[in-house]
């Protein structure tokens, strides 16, 4: 009874092994998704387990280089129709298959003649080779790094065709014995190839979607598995989008902050400014200031920076700098100093608002004491004035 048993269970045990070895990975437990799950759910579970799997984030993890790429690999599958209904047919080992499904598990399972007799089933432990990866640096703008974006991409990638005709492949070293005479033997080294079918490599069209993630930072990768250079004895190699973040007229990024240049006029530095700052998704930041703003001062606006790409609901800091480019000779009497200074300088009212801003090299040392100088001077003259009219009186 005890002996039945241990052999049923062994049975079940050996049955589970053989399937799985015969399906493969499962592709939806791995992303975490239901077998009628759309497009878009898939790639909402991709985006989110490729966030939390990534091996940076990962490093004591041994086995998260592995879970990555098999994550990768589940949504190069299920996130292409062809594909992902071949794979609900015949599983992982009728992709390899070319989709004929008739794979054989025992195969795989002891290796190419079960191995039993010495067989040479080691073969199968054999890497396999895999070709070249190839990596395209894709230009994104700030506005698309700060809200998201999806992009399309042409991608003209060598594609294996049947052809007419066989080719020598799957070449390796095997020792060979000779028998020279009674009780004497040699040994011999030579190179034994088997007979594959023929193929070329033809070039295809593929239009490839890539995810401009909110936060996404400078040189960042998305890896498309399968996608790279092919190999004729293997599998192809991984294509990598690396992101190159386009330079920005008005803001510059340094991590999670902004960093924006405004110019202010003589007036707006010496009685204050109110403005709206355009930001990236086109919301308006509201800056003011009611004293005297010197040359070089700076405003820090919180949350008003680059969303964090774990948490996209945390964001940096916009760092403003304000810049003086412009000054006025004129007479100030005592008195009227605020009203004489809006006079004679550009613009006709203190709340000056703009658009947004602009970047502008910060003001140099000349003309910082150049500005003064001309305070200087007009109330040096307006005093001198005063002062001459009262003793002719």
């Amino acid at each position: 009874m005890h002996i039945t048993s241990h052999l049923t269970v062994a049975c079940i045990y050996f049955s589970c092994l053989v399937m799985e070895g015969f399906c493969g990975r499962d592709y939806y437990k791995i992303l975490n998704v239901a077998k009628n799950a759309n497009t878009n759910q898939i790639k909402k579970a991709y985006r989110k387990l490729a966030k939390d799997l990534h091996p940076d984030k990962n490093k004591d993890d041994p086995s998260a280089q592995e879970k990555f790429h098999d994550l990768g690999a589940a949504y190069e599958v299920l996130s292409d129709s062809e594909k992902r209904e071949k794979y609900d047919k015949y599983g992982e080992e009728g992709l390899k298959e070319g989709g004929g499904g008739h794979g054989d598990p025992f195969s795989s399972f002891f290796g190419g003649d079960f191995g039993f007799f010495g067989g040479g089933g080691n073969r199968g432990q054999q890497e396999t080779p895999k070709g070249a990866d190839v990596v395209i640096e894709l230009e994104v703008t700030l506005e698309e790094l700060y809200s998201g974006n999806f992009v399309e991409v042409v991608r003209n990638k060598p594609v294996a065709k049947p052809a007419s005709g066989t080719r020598k492949c799957n070449c390796r070293q095997e020792m060979v014995t000779h028998q020279m005479g009674p009780g004497r033997f040699s040994m011999t080294q030579n190179t034994v190839c088997d007979e594959c079918p023929n193929v070329q490599f033809v070039t295809e069209e593929k239009l490839l979607e890539i995810e401009i993630e909110a936060g996404m930072r400078d040189g960042q990768e998305h890896s498309f598995v399968a996608e790279g250079e092919p190999h004729l004895e293997g599998e192809p190699g991984d294509l990598k989008i690396r992101i190159v973040t386009k330079p920005h007229p008005v803001y510059e990024r340094r991590g999670d902050d902004l960093y924006c240049n405004v110019t202010l006029s003589l007036l707006e530095a010496l009685t204050g400014f109110e403005m709206q700052l355009k930001h990236l998704d086109g919301h308006f930041v509201s800056v003011s200031r009611e004293t005297t703003t010197w040359p070089g001062a700076k405003i820090r606006k919180k949350n008003e920076g680059m969303p964090n790409y774990d948490n996209n609901n945390q964001f940096g800091t916009l760092f403003i700098t304000f810049d003086g480019n412009s000054l006025c000779m004129c007479q100030i009497t005592d008195g009227e100093s605020d009203a004489a200074v809006k006079e004679c300088l550009p613009g006709s009212s203190h709340a000056y608002s703009r658009p947004q801003c602009f970047p502008v090299v910060v003001m140099n040392e000349v003309l910082f004491l150049t500005f003064w100088l001309t305070l200087f001077f007009c109330s040096g003259v307006s005093q001198s004035s005063f002062h001459s009219r009262g003793k002719r009186e």
